[in-house]
């Protein structure tokens, strides 16, 4: 929200400065973004001085120029070339000097023009851009003084422009008069002198010219249960006056002509939206205020036909629609060069209908803004007069009957029961009685009556808060009114603080997510952030995350984002599709946040609730970095595999005692799929990412992805107990195997039949090479294994060896057909 100084010193009197506005606004509540000094003229017109042409000649080599001397007030004359054919002797003018820089980037140098030097140039308006007369130079009142600064001598205003970042729940300031409101409050507290002046709408008069006045029905006053309609004859359509064009300027507004810049300013001054009808366009002479058809076409202002939905609330005549009601008009009903007689709109709407209107058909604009978040109930009267009395003043017209009406809701002001004990106590601070009704009064709270103990001392009040107070509608929220007026800075911080220590779970969910997040960034992934809304395309083709599981939104911004996420990975490559587009090709991410979903019921095909967990998600593509000591090494199925189990493994987890599976193959092309043992709960799928799921990213280069389950990694991590033993005194002895087994044999199964027959005296094994090809017989592959034995009480000798050896290898020749080689 820009706000312009000048214009806001239009209703408050007071002595501050631009910036000394801005520190206050953002102690109130109204936080300043930004603070930036605008001229009226950009650069001010910095060089360029009133001169009195003293002489002037013809050029002696031209039959056009002139040769023209002038005082710039100080003794001596300037010499310059003049091409204007009205320039003359004793003429006073505007002078750029040698060093002025006009317009952007045009410097006035020091030059010779047809072998005559010229110190400087006489300008005409539209050089100088105050306006567009080029028929010759600028010849001012014979009382301008020469040496006079241009900018003195035109009365160039500047102004500051104060940009406000504003909360959703302060629409009051999104106003000057709202600004200046709450300014003022902040300066009679802290009685600093100052006055606020709001302008007069005493000069409305209804009945002022017999005529048709156009009526209104309203067929859905749940959505819109205010409405006002003023009929305004004989007006002229014209540009609006240089003050107001400047106005508007000054916040980014474009003058468009008087009538509709009118409505826009009103807007600006006081904050409530109002829209003008050209009453010709009004087919049967009457407004009616109504829900669209569902599907009815409409064209808006900007020539876009729009199909709208009968939750839109339509400002329509008796034959078509002509605005989408706070929001947008229409491209049939606005006012045009040829309008004679208007009809002023000033209306309440309920904010919901707005806002969901507004974000269905992604039109953002300054009256859905105040609208959406809810407008004062209680300003439309006075805003229709004002905005009435300006269009008397600037484009003419009377006011054709009485203001039509229709108000199908008594909205009062919002009564609120203080309990100023309660206030105190809940502001850590006794700041008095006192002192909270004068900054109650300050900020216009009535007083409907106040509390009084059994003592006859006052503890409390029932007040009515401002209508334009939104969001004031309780005890607390008043609490913050007085706050912001009081100074936040003006609480002190206790000198001894008491808190409660609650003793922590251990292990420590957050602790255990740094330690991840740690170890994935110490081994050179990236930490990404991706929207938890997503597009409902992405899982079109899942059987995994189907598409009819998605958490879907009421009210999507976009088909971009229309779902919630399932899955970290469609986000993930989302990520590494846009940065293969920047060049990027080798990347190592990781992610951390929630997924959702519709849970089965108990007939497996209704989905009856909602589920929400959080994940973490590693995502790898391209190589490794060449260094000088290292090639170029391509990520692989097996990196990703070896970072995932390392993880795993840094947390303690025995990867081994883990249940596989294959991993989905609509998702991934070959991968695997970690297990809890006993309960069954999904750890972590990785794998290879499907080339069909890549093309739809528009992905050419092999991905490799992961995705863990919090709640299963923080279970499995919840298992584990860390238990202190003696180094082993005795040492280790190895043994490899080559075994020929079935295609079918997997080595996960052959590990676990070799832990279970060699007991307490194997300590680990490792597979180092499968192989198949020469001398291997169809449909077998051979698995060279490596065992490591340990005894913690003895050395083990050869027979011990042998007989451990022969035990593991009778059992897997046994369980799975394995044949020594």
């Amino acid at each position: 929200m820009k706000i312009s100084y000048n214009w806001l010193m239009d209703y408050l009197q007071c002595d501050l400065t631009p910036q000394q506005v801005a520190d206050a606004l953002t102690s109130i509540g109204l936080e300043v973004d930004s603070l930036e000094e605008v001229e009226q003229i950009p650069g001010g017109l910095q060089g360029v001085i009133v001169a009195q042409v003293m002489e002037c000649t013809e050029h002696p080599d031209s039959d056009h120029l002139h040769v023209t001397k002038l005082n710039t007030g100080e003794g001596e004359l300037l010499q310059v070339v003049c091409g204007a054919p009205n320039v003359a002797a004793g003429q006073k003018v505007l002078l750029a000097t040698v060093g002025t820089v006009l317009g952007e980037d045009f410097k006035i140098k020091k030059s010779k023009i047809r072998g005559v030097e010229s110190l400087g140039m006489i300008c005409a308006e539209d050089e100088l851009g105050i306006g567009e007369d080029h028929s010759g130079i600028m010849v001012l009142r014979p009382d301008a003084v020469p040496g006079t600064p241009a900018k003195e001598y035109l009365n160039l205003k500047t102004d500051a422009v104060i940009e406000i970042g504003l909360t959703a729940n302060r629409v009051d300031g999104a106003s000057h008069i709202g600004v200046a409101r709450d300014l003022y409050a902040w300066l009679k507290y802290n009685g600093k002198p100052s006055a606020l002046k709001m302008p007069s709408v005493e000069a409305f008069r209804e009945n002022e010219v017999a005529g048709e006045v156009v009526p209104v029905r309203v067929d859905w006053p749940e959505a819109a249960p205010k409405y006002t309609a003023t009929t305004l004859l004989g007006v002229n359509v014209v540009p609006s006056p240089q003050w107001m064009q400047e106005r508007l300027l000054s916040i980014g507004l474009r003058p468009i002509n008087n009538i509709v810049d009118v409505t826009n300013f009103v807007l600006m001054e006081i904050g409530q939206p109002l829209h003008a009808f050209d009453k010709a366009k009004i087919e049967g002479g009457r407004i009616v205020v109504r829900a669209a058809a569902e599907g009815e076409p409409f064209v808006t202002l900007d020539g876009v036909q729009r199909t709208l939905s009968a939750a839109d609330l339509m400002i329509a005549d008796e034959k078509k629609p002509m605005c989408l009601a706070g929001i947008f008009g229409g491209e049939h009903s606005g006012v045009s060069g040829s309008t004679v007689d208007v009809v002023i709109e000033s209306a309440y709407f309920k904010p919901a209908v707005i806002r969901k209107s507004s974000k269905r058909h992604g039109l953002k604009t300054d009256a859905a803004f105040r609208y959406e978040r809810g407008c004062d109930p209680l300003i439309l009267e006075w805003a229709a007069k004002r905005a009435v009395t300006l269009l008397q003043e600037v484009a003419g017209g009377k006011v054709c009957g009485a203001m039509q009406k229709v108000y199908s809701a008594d909205i009062a002001r919002k009564r609120i029961e203080l309990d100023y004990k309660r206030i105190q106590r809940f502001i850590g601070k006794e700041i008095g009685v006192e002192t909270i009704e004068t900054i109650l009064d300050c900020l216009c709270y009535n007083f409907v009556e106040r509390r009084k103990d059994a003592g006859g001392t006052v503890c409390g009040a029932l007040v009515e808060a401002p209508s334009y107070m939104i969001d004031v509608e309780r005890e607390c929220d008043v609490v913050e009114e007085i706050l912001r007026i009081y100074g936040y800075n003006n609480i002190e911080l206790p000198a001894r603080m008491q808190i409660s220590v609650n003793p922590t779970v251990r292990p420590e969910p957050e602790a255990v997510r740094n330690q991840i997040s740690d170890f994935l960034a110490a081994n050179g992934f990236v930490e990404t952030m991706n929207n938890s809304l997503t597009r409902a395309a992405y899982y079109t083709n899942l059987k995994t995350f189907p598409e009819r599981a998605c958490v879907r939104i009421l009210n999507p911004l976009s088909s971009d984002l229309n779902v919630m996420r399932q899955s970290l990975i469609p986000g993930g490559l989302e990520v590494i599709a846009r940065n293969l587009n920047h060049q990027i090709s080798s990347m190592r991410l990781f992610e951390y946040g929630s997924v959702y979903a519709l849970k089965e019921g108990a007939d497996g095909q209704t989905l009856a609730s909602y589920e929400e967990h959080t994940c973490y998600s590693l995502l790898m593509t391209g190589s490794r970095e060449k260094m000088w000591r290292l090639d170029a090494q391509k990520g692989s199925f097996f990196q990703l595999k070896g970072y995932l189990e390392l993880l795993l493994k840094r947390l303690g987890a025995d990867v081994n005692s883990l249940e596989t599976e294959a991993a989905p193959d609509d998702i991934f092309a070959e991968g695997i799929c970690y297990k809890l043992p006993g309960s069954g709960m999904s750890l972590a799928v990785m794998g290879e990412v499907n080339r069909a799921l890549l093309r739809s990213f528009d992905i050419k280069q092999p991905v490799f992805a992961a995705e863990i389950s919090w709640p299963a990694l923080f279970e499995l991590v919840k298992r584990i107990r860390i238990a202190y033993k003696e180094l082993p005194r005795y040492p280790e002895v190895k043994r490899d195997l080559a075994l020929l087994v079935d295609d079918g044999v997997s080595y996960s199964d052959l590990r676990r039949s070799a832990v279970r027959a060699g007991k307490k005296t194997l300590r680990s094994v490792t597979l180092f090479d499968v192989y198949k090809g020469d001398k291997i017989p169809a449909g077998k592959k051979q698995y060279a294994m490596s065992f490591t034995l340990q005894d913690n009480e003895k050395t083990l000798t050869d027979q011990d060896v042998e007989h451990v050896m022969g035990k593991i290898l009778a059992t897997l020749t046994n369980e799975w057909g394995a044949v020594l080689r």
